[in-house]
């Protein structure tokens, strides 16, 4: 994945209710539920059918690191689905997004003012349409410099301009050089 839609991803765990399995063998069940079959899920993970059906079995206890990393990572892609719409809906719709970032930031401004990029550690509320806007491109499959665009255009709105408020004349915002992001329903 991404770094923005890894921060998108995470976000949206922290509203389920439950923890996801963490034991190998509950994490393949899982899967083969979900998935209505070993041959599904050997596909996903790059095994074989019959290494899963040995840890569904718990004969295999405990998998590689890669494959672990690979494991865990579908295994909360597909978590609580219902639980993941739900938040997405409602920082679509209402709640908003926070971005938590510690990043290089500048822009394009008229002669004379200070448009030199620098770090800028920002918290900044997004509103409703900017969540929506996020989560539709990381849905669609949106690159991550597609996403990091869509995060410039919303720090334009809300930080540096103040939802118009002022810097009025500013044309383009410089996102580059994430150090950290984090984001939070």
């Amino acid at each position: 994945m991404s770094l923005i839609g890894d921060g998108l991803e995470k976000a949206v765990q922290k509203a389920f209710t439950r923890p996801a399995p963490k034991s190998a063998g509950a994490q393949m069940r899982y899967l083969v539920k979900q998935l209505k079959g070993t041959k599904a899920v050997a596909q996903i993970l790059r095994v074989s059918q019959r290494t899963v059906e040995r840890y569904v079995k718990d004969q295999i206890k405990k998998p590689r690191p890669d494959l672990a990393e690979r494991l865990e990572r579908e295994v909360k892609k597909r978590w609580q689905p219902q639980i993941r719409a739900k938040a997405k809906a409602r920082a679509a719709s209402t709640g908003g997004i926070v971005i938590d970032t510690r990043a290089r930031m500048g822009y394009t401004a008229p002669i004379g003012s200070t448009d030199q990029d620098r770090i800028r550690h920002l918290t900044v509320a997004l509103p409703p349409q900017y969540a929506a806007r996020l989560f539709d491109a990381q849905e669609a499959g949106a690159p991550d410099h597609r996403l990091q665009e869509i995060a410039a255009q919303a720090l334009k709105e809300v930080y540096f301009q103040d939802g118009g408020r002022r810097a009025g004349s500013l044309e383009e915002v410089r996102f580059t050089d994430i150090e950290h992001l984090e984001f939070d329903l």
